[in-house]
Parts: C-alpha cells; structure tokens; sequence
C-alpha cells in the first residue's frame, strides 16, 4: 500500500504545479501582458514566457497521468469508469488527455509554427486567451469534483 500513497502524494504535488501553473498563465500572464503590449506584440511575448513554463508543465501532466494511472491500477479501480457517481475520475482523465495532446502533439506539431506566422497576432493571443480560461473553468470544476468525489461526497 506504501507506493499507493507515495503516487498519491507525487498525483497531488503534480497536478498543484500544473493546474497552478494554467491558473498563473491564465490569471496573471496573460492579462499583465495585455495590459501591457502592443496587439500585435502580444503572441511574441507570451511565447517567450510560456517557453520556460512549457517544458515544466510536460513533466507534471507527465507525472500526474503516471501516478494516477499507478493509482487506478494499483488499487484495481477501473470498474469506477462504469458508474456515473465517478464522473470526477472521467473528467480527471479527460482533462489530462486534452492537456498531454496540446502540450505533446498539437503545441509542437502545429501551433508554435502557425503562431509565428500568425496573420492576425492579436486575434490569436485573444483565441488563445479564451481557451486558456476555459480550459482553466474546466481544471477547476474537475479539481473540485475529484477532490469531493474522492472523500465521498459523490
């Protein structure tokens, strides 16, 4: 049971830094550079920030996906994907599948090149903007549910 509650503790400690890291993006970044560049400079300088957070936000989904899929292996609980009381458990790996995608596949395959050959910065940085506070609401209500739904509540 002891590596059960050492990928518990990785699970919590991984999924603080990267949704807290989606909250700081979304919350302050984002708006502290709209706030202060120029429309068309505004893609420019989120991708020179978000380039240090990037890679450090691959190894917490990383790690949070390993860890809770130890956790539903380990603990034999792959029959909870059966029952809806155990929504919060398809929003966690739904949630982690959306973001592993963007941060694996999608940023690196596509997005970076069509960013800097962005036609319309502005527009972009605002799209993307929009998607970050949706995909944070998301985070949030999954947080929340998981954490609920994994002490009884659900």
């Amino acid at each position: 049971m002891d590596d059960i509650i050492i990928a518990r503790a990785i699970h919590i400690l991984s999924v603080l830094f990267w949704i807290g890291g989606v909250a700081f993006v979304t919350l302050v970044v984002m708006p502290s550079i709209r706030g202060s560049t120029a429309p068309d400079d505004r893609l420019a300088a989120f991708h020179r920030i978000e380039g240090r957070f990037a890679p450090q936000a691959r190894v917490w989904v990383v790690l949070a996906g390993v860890s809770g899929f130890w956790m539903i292996h380990r603990a034999q609980m792959w029959d909870r994907f059966a029952y809806p009381q155990f929504w919060w458990m398809h929003a966690m790996a739904a949630l982690w599948a959306i973001f592993f995608a963007m941060l694996f596949l999608v940023e690196p395959v596509f997005l970076h090149r069509r960013m800097q050959n962005s036609p319309d910065p502005g527009r972009d940085f605002r799209r993307m903007a929009r998607l970050h506070r949706i995909l944070l609401l998301i985070a949030v209500v999954t947080v929340l549910g998981a954490t609920a739904g994994s002490h009884g509540l659900f």
